[in-house]
């Protein structure tokens, strides 16, 4: 092992592992009415809709805070138990960390009821590595329900989610395999593998699964990190006994990168 990869996994012993924890935050997730009444086809999509979508993927684009939560309601519900204020803080910070952050949003599907418009959307997210001292780069994708009233959103849900932050000269490249959901209490497997040979490199890697909730949004988790025999992480997992949304997620470190990837589990009765 050289010296250099021993100071890496000295280092690297233990990592935040928080800095994706937030991504929900800046997408359009959100939930349905209901009863819906009817499904529309998308080259009919409302104007108002459309455009709303592009207002705000330029305004996240900026990093413009303010100019993102003028098409929140100041009673806006996410399915992750934020609100309108935490989501403005939560956005504040993350878009200090991550500064060149490119926004686009398609849209999936929409319904209308009484002045409601239900789309789901798919959200692209990728991110140039910043200037500060990490030199992360993201890149994620969201694919979430939202409730419109007028021009505001008034609800959102994550329907699922897969981000990556990378850092270093050659990140690793992992591949994930993981269901989008499971019945409670029963197994899972969860491979992250890495595509590239091994060679005279050394990994470290571990997985995490945390409850999709707001202190987690806001505050920093870690996890001690453990040298891999395997080319990648091979799990098997056991879903919680309480129904809810869950992130699991994989962190690969080798000499030349870091590669932090992470899913949503939606855990069912």
């Amino acid at each position: 092992m050289s010296k250099s990869t021993n100071l890496l996994l000295k280092c690297l012993s233990k990592l935040p592992m928080n800095c994706w924890l937030v991504f929900t935050l800046i997408t359009l997730g959100l939930v349905s009415l209901s009863e819906p009444a009817y499904a529309d086809t998308l080259d009919k999509a409302p104007a108002q809709l459309t455009n709303s979508l592009i207002q705000i993927d330029k305004a996240a684009s900026k990093g413009d805070v303010e100019g993102v939560m003028q098409f929140y309601s100041p009673s806006f519900i996410h399915g992750d138990g934020i609100n309108y204020q935490t989501m403005e803080q939560a956005l504040d910070k993350f878009w200090k960390r991550y500064p060149r952050l490119r926004y686009k949003t398609k849209v999936k599907s929409w319904k209308s009821k009484g002045n409601f418009i239900i789309a789901e959307t798919i959200t692209s997210i990728i991110g140039l590595p910043s200037s500060n001292q990490d030199k992360l780069a993201l890149n994620a994708t969201i694919h979430s329900r939202q409730t419109f009233m007028r021009d505001r959103i008034t609800h959102q849900e994550i329907l699922s989610e897969h981000t990556e932050v990378t850092s270093g000269i050659k990140p690793p490249k992992v591949d994930i395999k993981l269901p989008q959901q499971v019945k409670v209490g029963m197994s899972y497997y969860f491979d992250a593998i890495v595509q590239e040979p091994l060679g005279n490199n050394y990994l470290l890697g571990k997985v995490m699964q945390e409850p999709v909730k707001l202190p987690q949004y806001l505050k920093p988790s870690s996890m001690n990190l453990e040298s891999l025999k395997a080319g990648g992480l091979f799990k098997i997992g056991r879903a919680p006994d309480t129904p809810g949304n869950y992130w699991v997620s994989a962190v690969i470190v080798r000499s030349d990168g870091m590669t932090i990837v992470t899913r949503r589990l939606r855990v069912i009765k």
